[in-house]
């Protein structure tokens, strides 16, 4: 049975999405009480904003080592293990008696959260057509935003009922659990149905390429840069953002409630909801990627300008609107792994896809960090003057974006766009 063309591949897409859907909700979810977290453990917010950057750290610097070995030996095992990790994580977090066990169950979610979406499209290369891909990769969008959708006011409106700790606790529970399931679809399954397959595969993972010859010609490829570009303003910004300070911003410059500043982070959920698949539909249908990306980078660009543009007392509306244009540009950014799939090799789409993915989570380390230590620099009573300056670095993230957009290579051929690793 041809693994292309069965229907077990959507048994499979369904399964890993449901664990990249409960992943994707915690990564956020902590901003949802970072101010309560710097009461309860007497920290500031560059402390808060290291924590942050922390699990963005472990995300970023493992990238480019998991898509190696993931090339090498197969995406499954690392994507068990990558949901063990974040569960566990997610428990110690739950646990946490100060601000040191706090920042190591970032860590850990954060090297649990660096397998799952790199081996997530080597799996959707593995079991789908090339001409699926960048539909499905709409759809992975979609199941994104919703994961983040739920650290907003459903998450929060858990925490208000049952405290930070019990949810935390119960997510990394079921995400163990989870990880037999992955185990029993990826694994159990697949060899009782692919046993041809799967023999095969074994091989050609043992005949592999030179490691380093792999590396040294990805991070000397033009279109290997531009990706990593393009996600480091479009992804980084924005997830950094509403993972550290997005909440405190809204209740203390906009004076809103903790459940009603979550409300507002879900304006740029919503965003992303209609971005990813609209964008993917219409990048199919026009045949050219770097046209639209180029189109998403600037509407991205000049939301964080408006944002910083707005003063100290911006209008709510305003937010709102620029928001969710920031949210419909990070919806929108599952094209930086288009632009992989088409550019370079099967055999190293892992690497190069975490190579891309590093860009974007290495803004959200930077992010945070830099956020809090802008905040620190003014009093309480005049935070929102820091929150003010603060936008000045997702702005300059932003631009380095479009200058990734603009290195991206891409050649018509026989009518037909062809995108080169150059």
């Amino acid at each position: 049975m041809n693994k292309l063309e069965s229907s077990y591949r959507w048994v499979v897409f369904s399964t890993v999405l449901l664990a990249y859907f409960l992943i994707i909700s915690q990564r956020t979810a902590p901003g949802l009480i970072t101010d309560q977290l710097m009461k309860d453990f007497h920290v500031s917010a560059a402390v808060i904003g290291f924590m942050s950057s922390f699990q963005f750290f472990a995300y970023a610097g493992l990238q480019i080592p998991i898509g190696l070995l993931s090339d090498r030996f197969g995406p499954n095992r690392f994507l068990i293990l990558g949901t063990i990790l974040t569960g566990i994580g997610c428990i110690i977090y739950s646990f946490s008696p100060n601000e040191y066990v706090l920042i190591f169950s970032r860590f850990l979610v954060g090297t649990g959260d660096a397998m799952i979406f790199l081996n997530l499209v080597i799996i959707l290369s593995q079991w789908f057509k090339a001409q699926e891909f960048v539909k499905l990769l709409g759809v992975i969008s979609l199941v994104a935003s919703l994961g983040s959708l739920t650290a907003t006011v459903p998450f929060s409106a858990w925490i208000s009922l049952a405290g930070w700790r019990t949810p935390f606790l119960t997510i990394g529970i079921i995400l163990a659990l989870s990880s037999y399931l992955l185990y029993t679809v990826l694994v159990l399954k697949p060899k009782k149905i692919f046993k041809d397959d799967f023999e095969m595969k074994k091989n050609k993972y043992k005949n592999r390429e030179s490691v380093w010859r792999i590396l040294r010609r990805t991070i000397s490829a033009r279109q290997a840069w531009a990706t990593f570009l393009c996600h480091f303003g479009l992804v980084g910004a924005y997830v950094g953002f509403i993972g550290s300070w997005g909440v405190p911003y809204g209740i203390h410059v906009l004076e809103l409630s903790r459940s009603e500043a979550s409300q507002l982070m879900m304006y740029g959920l919503f965003g992303a909801i209609l971005g990813g698949p609209l964008i993917s539909w219409i990048t199919s249908r026009l045949d050219s990627i770097k046209k639209v990306y180029s189109f998403v980078h600037v509407i991205t660009f000049f939301s964080w300008l408006g944002l910083f543009l707005s003063g100290v007392k911006p209008s709510f509306i305003l937010v709102v609107v620029l928001f969710f244009l920031i949210g419909f540009g990070n919806g929108a950014s599952a094209l930086t792994f288009a632009v992989v799939r088409k550019s370079f090799p099967i055999e190293e789409v892992g690497v190069v896809t975490g190579f891309s993915n590093m860009g974007g989570f290495l803004s959200a380390v930077l992010l945070p960090i830099v956020f809090g230590n802008v905040l620190d620099l003014f009093p309480q009573d005049t935070i929102n003057v820091g929150y003010h300056y603060g936008f000045i670095i997702p702005v300059l993230f932003s631009l380095v974006g479009l200058l990734g957009v603009i290195m991206i290579k891409e050649e018509k051929s026989e009518g037909k766009n062809v995108l080169n690793a150059l």
